[in-house]
Parts: structure tokens; C-alpha cells; sequence
């Protein structure tokens, strides 16, 4: 049996007497609908009621259609938890643990682009949607310079918005941009990735007396085969296990902040 949490941590990840755990269906990779029920489901669900349990809290699952929407909600102090992809924008405002789960922002263009690789992508003139506040959103923001970023407000809605408005490169979650490729025709992936997205549990800044425990829950999750379960539970392909983070050094308090030491953003 886990030991039983302190007090301390419970009340700073569950100040109101529940955990409220936002889930974010804008990345099928984490969570979606059960067929069956239309209840949230998935490896961040199985993370949130694991933890809940741990806690000996309620649960309160708040769900989101898009990782921006999770990020505001966890700047407002409105979610206790979050699962979303470490960036160091986010972590203006954000807590984060070590990644739990590993996967690949890839490239969608038309069958006939002549855009072969992922180094084309950037040049003048090539138009590439996003969905709005995504992880890949936030690192094309610093990495494209030459290429026009355009957002779609959630990141489902991407390859449409890509079809419609005609542009050049769409910029998603792999598995994403293969489903949408399945149910519209003539588009093409682009070999490899152009970025590699960590996903981690996340909470407010001011929460840094929990944050310890949460990071340590994270590399236990990993270490027990407890993720790579859900992720075979919930037929999730194209996603790896995070590695166990090394030397794990939770937060660094300056002026009475804590951030997430630059080891996470490698």
C-alpha cells in the first residue's frame, strides 16, 4: 500500500477538498470519450483517479478541447492538475513534473506539395496551421522564421481549417494528423518530426510544496508499468513511455518562486 500522504501535500494539490484535474481532449493521445458511456477516458483519467485515490479526495474531472484552454485554466488556479507537454512558456505560470509520456509533432501536406521534408518547412511563403496555445504551437512560435504560423483554435480542427483556407504545411500530434488522414483524402506525412513532445503533469505556481510528491508519483507511474498498461488499456500506438527522469531535481526557490529546473527543457 502506498504510504499515507501528508497533509501538507494534500492541501496544497487539493486546497478546496477535491481534486479538480483538467483533461484535455485535444490530444488523443491522453484522453478522449468512452464509446460506451461518453465519459472522459484515457491515460491522463487513469493518472488523475490513481492520484485522487492516493490523496483520499474526490475527484473532479474539467475537461478542455485544447492544451491552451488547460493552460489558462491552470494560470487561473481554476484546476489543481493538468496534463500537458513541458515548454518553457508554460512554465511561466506552470509546476511540472518529469514526462510520463513521449510524442512526435510531425507535418501534413497535400499529396501533390512539393514540400518533401520537414527542413522545406520553413521558407518563405509556406503558410503552416497550428492548433492555438499546443505545445508545437509554442515552440514553432520561436523556431519558424521565415514560414507564416496561422492558428486553428483547437488542434482536431487543424487539417480542416489546412483544407479550407489551402495552405501548405499543417503541424499537429502524429497520431492526430494520421486519423485525420484516414477520413480526408490526398494528404501525406512528412518523415520524421520536428519536435519531440513530452507530456507531464502539471499544476499551478503556487503549489510548490506539492510538487515534489506529484514528480515522485509521475516517476512511480513509469517505474510500475502503470502508464504503459493504460496506454495498451486504451489501444494508444506511436507513444512511448517517458524514461525515468535522472537526478531528479524538482524546483529551485528563488524570492519565494519555485521553477522547474532547465533539465526538464533539454
Amino acid at each position: 500500500m502506498p504510504a499515507k500522504v501528508p497533509l501538507t501535500v494534500v492541501n496544497a494539490l487539493a486546497p478546496g477538498g477535491k481534486l479538480r484535474a483538467a483533461i484535455n481532449y485535444g490530444n488523443p493521445i491522453l484522453a478522449g470519450k468512452d464509446a460506451a458511456t461518453g465519459e472522459p477516458a484515457g491515460v491522463s483519467v487513469d493518472l488523475a483517479v490513481e492520484l485522487a485515490k492516493r490523496l483520499d479526495v474526490p475527484l473532479e474531472l474539467v475537461t478542455f478541447d485544447a492544451a491552451g484552454k488547460v493552460s489558462a485554466a491552470v494560470a487561473a488556479n481554476s484546476v489543481d492538475i493538468a496534463f500537458y507537454a513541458i515548454d518553457p512558456k508554460r512554465a511561466e505560470d506552470t509546476l511540472f513534473t518529469g514526462a510520463y509520456v513521449v510524442i512526435e509533432g510531425a507535418y501534413m501536406v497535400r499529396q501533390d506539395s512539393p514540400i518533401r521534408t520537414n527542413e522545406q518547412v520553413d521558407k518563405p511563403g509556406n503558410r503552416v496551421v497550428v492548433g492555438k496555445g499546443s505545445a508545437y504551437d509554442l515552440y514553432l512560435s520561436r523556431e519558424l522564421k521565415e514560414a507564416e504560423l496561422l492558428r486553428a483554435p483547437t488542434s482536431p480542427q487543424v487539417i480542416d481549417i489546412f483544407m479550407q483556407q489551402k495552405m501548405e504545411v499543417a503541424a499537429g500530434v502524429r497520431q492526430q494528423l494520421q486519423a485525420d488522414a484516414k477520413r480526408v483524402p490526398g494528404l501525406r506525412l512528412l518523415d520524421g518530426r520536428f519536435m519531440e513532445i513530452r507530456q507531464a503533469m502539471a499544476m499551478p505556481k503556487n503549489r510548490d510544496a506539492a510538487l515534489a510528491y506529484l514528480s515522485d508519483f509521475v516517476e512511480e507511474m513509469k517505474r510500475s508499468g502503470f502508464v504503459g498498461k493504460a496506454l495498451q488499456r486504451h489501444h494508444i500506438e506511436g507513444a512511448e513511455v517517458a524514461p525515468l527522469t535522472p537526478n531528479l531535481q524538482v524546483l529551485k526557490v528563488h524570492a519565494g518562486t519555485a521553477a522547474i529546473c532547465s533539465d526538464f527543457f533539454e
